[in-house]
């Protein structure tokens, strides 16, 4: 019962300290835009771009 009285006001802590950093970043912009990171991922182009050096690079190793 004595662990009550300790556990009960840190809970009611936590609660309101994720409230107010909830908060916080919502404030600072932080999920203004949760759409395009996820479409940036999708049409990434991991090739390299195919210039004049890279070429002549592969054909005098061929």
């Amino acid at each position: 019962m004595e662990a009550l009285y300790l556990l009960v006001p840190l809970s009611i802590a936590v609660v309101f300290a994720a409230i107010w950093l909830f908060f916080r970043m919502s404030d600072d912009g932080q999920f203004d835009d949760l759409v395009s990171p996820g479409w940036r991922i999708l049409q990434d182009d991991d090739r390299a771009p195919a210039d004049e050096s890279s070429i002549g690079a592969k054909a005098s190793i061929d």
